[in-house]
């Protein structure tokens, strides 16, 4: 199946037995120090060098930088772990990951040659999780971290990012030579609304009267606009297939986001999930049929309302059943989050949900709690700190935020209204038909289009019909980032596996289970992938052993 392209798997066992090749040192790195040292020299390597001010995705450039990365490659797999405790390991696995996640971005994604919205630069909001979805340049503008009016030196930053703009779109053009289809006319809608952010951005405090800054701006304008018209002249040349192919999509879920499932796998869990979801739904509709139905919030005071009645409802729940120990900045942190009022006929699917209850979602919000962690209580070890390359925390952040809806909810988050069950279930339905989508669309059996088919016709209730907004923004995202779109549901399944291992350690050494403790120790082993977390969480190495000997 895959086995055969498993490079970085056919090392593995050189960490006991010897130096990798090209180590000329006989004697292996042993101290838990030359991790950390590499792991810098990783992250320094790993971000491009410039050229005219942006960074450099030349062909050229990736070859000549190949035996650096081929040498850094090496001394980690040189590197003996055996006798370092859990946690120091599971450090050397993320750095291996990050490694083979440049590897197959180099060998076989490369999104700066077949996905032109790899050149968007302005991002407007921070992501939920702890980098943007999807495969982003090295030297993006976010706006969400700028105060308006600027200070003099944030003036001087926005002037230096929006600067990037201009080189960047002009080596994309000699860059851009990939014949995936789907993402290069998909690609465009966000190269095009980038024009919309910068015009956007002219409009605020002091940006008027600021003559270089505003020029900053048009000529960024300007560049953008040009861009588009020369990928919407390219598209039409465009016939080739987007996804990655079956071999490839399992390589890199497990050798890059350490997922131990296959493609295969996968399709498999994603239809159990979409069949139980909607079993459980018409179980949960039949038990309810006596009660009144859920009425949703028709006026901006009534969703108001009824958001602060849920926020309220959530964070109460959480403290006092003790799910989870909740810190000062949790509640905060979903406050900013809570939404507004959107008329019906405007909603998307997630807010048709939040019109009638928001707790589904809010609980799905556990998103910010990990953030304000990050911001907060940043971990004491800089190679879990930040956000992990390439995505590779999809698995533990969206696998949470998607476990915690129906965990919340059996632990009895709606017990005061049991017909808001029926609303967790429409969400795994349609997070299983999303994904279910995007695999048939990676394995180049279905275009893009088509996968939205499936999305958009296996979401209960016709929620994913109101508007094709989200549906193409979904389905574009997980074709650009394989592995994103099932993350969901493969996330939560490993979510609750490491559960289920842990109660069932917890039961065997004849200690009391207790919820929050689960949820308190894997909140402190951060947001790294869920099978490196049950790992250091249970002690149990068997997913991630077997990743490695495959």
């Amino acid at each position: 199946m895959v086995r055969h392209l498993i490079l970085f798997a056919s090392f593995a066992f050189v960490l006991v037995s010897g130096c990798a090749p090209g180590v000329t040192d006989s004697t292996p790195l042993t101290d838990y120090q030359d991790l950390v040292s590499l792991f810098r020299e990783w992250r320094a390597f790993e971000r491009p060098p410039l050229k005219d001010g942006a960074p450099d995705y030349t062909s050229g450039t990736f070859k000549e930088r190949g035996p650096g990365f081929k040498k850094l490659q090496a001394k980690l797999l040189s590197i003996d772990t055996s006798g370092w405790p859990v946690a120091q390991r599971v450090h050397w696995h993320i750095v291996w990951a990050e490694m083979n996640g440049y590897d197959f971005n180099h060998r076989v994604l490369q999104p700066w040659v077949r996905d032109p919205a790899f050149y968007k630069s302005v991002w407007t909001d921070r992501s939920d999780v702890p980098a943007h979805e999807g495969p982003t340049h090295h030297a993006t503008t976010e706006l969400w971290t700028y105060s308006f009016p600027l200070s003099a030196a944030e003036r001087t930053r926005l002037v230096g990012d929006l600067g990037v703009i201009p080189p960047l779109n002009a080596q994309a053009k000699t860059n851009l030579t990939g014949n995936a289809k789907d993402l290069w006319i998909t690609g465009i809608r966000d190269i095009r609304s980038q024009t919309d952010d910068l015009r956007a951005l002219l409009e605020q405090p002091g940006i008027k009267g600021d003559d270089e800054l505003s020029n900053a701006i048009q000529t960024a304008i300007a560049s953008t606009n040009d861009f588009v018209s020369w990928l919407e002249t390219e598209a039409k040349t465009k016939t080739g297939p987007s996804g990655i192919g079956k071999e490839n999509y399992t390589w890199y879920i497990q050798n890059v986001h350490l997922v131990p499932l296959t493609w295969e796998d996968e399709v498999m869990l994603l239809k159990r999930e979409l069949s139980r979801a909607w079993a459980s739904l018409k179980l949960e509709e039949h038990r309810n049929r006596k009660l009144p139905p859920l009425v949703s919030a028709e006026t901006p005071e009534a969703y108001h309302a009824l958001a602060e009645a849920s926020a309220q409802s959530l964070m109460r729940f959480l403290e006092e059943e003790a799910i989870v120990t909740v810190k000062p900045y949790f509640e905060p942190a979903l406050r900013e989050h809570l939404g507004q009022f959107v008329p019906k006929e405007k909603r998307h699917f997630f807010w048709i949900g939040a019109h009638y209850d928001p707790r589904p979602l809010y609980s799905h919000f556990y998103h910010w709690f990990e953030l304000a962690r990050m911001d907060q209580e940043p971990h004491a070890s800089e190679i879990r700190r930040g956000p992990l390359l390439y995505n590779i925390f999809d698995s533990r952040n969206e696998g949470m935020a998607t476990a915690v809806e129906e965990l919340f909810m059996q632990a009895g988050l709606y017990d005061d209204n049991p017909r808001v069950r029926e609303i967790v279930y429409i969400l795994i339905a349609q997070r299983a038909a999303r994904g279910l989508g995007s695999l048939y669309a990676h394995a180049n059996e279905m275009t893009m289009e088509e996968a939205g088919g499936i999305h958009s016709e296996y979401t209960p209730r016709g929620w994913m019909k109101t508007e094709k907004e989200l549906r193409i923004f979904e389905q574009h995202l997980y074709l650009r980032q394989q592995g994103y779109g099932t993350s969901y549901i493969t996330g939560k399944h490993l979510v609750e596996q490491a559960l289920a291992e842990y109660a069932r350690l917890q039961e065997a050494q004849n200690q009391p289970f207790r919820l929050h403790r689960f949820f308190d120790q894997l909140n402190a082993i951060d947001n790294i992938p869920i099978s490196l977390g049950n790992w250091q969480l249970t002690g149990m190495e068997g997913e991630v052993r077997g990743i490695r000997a495959n």
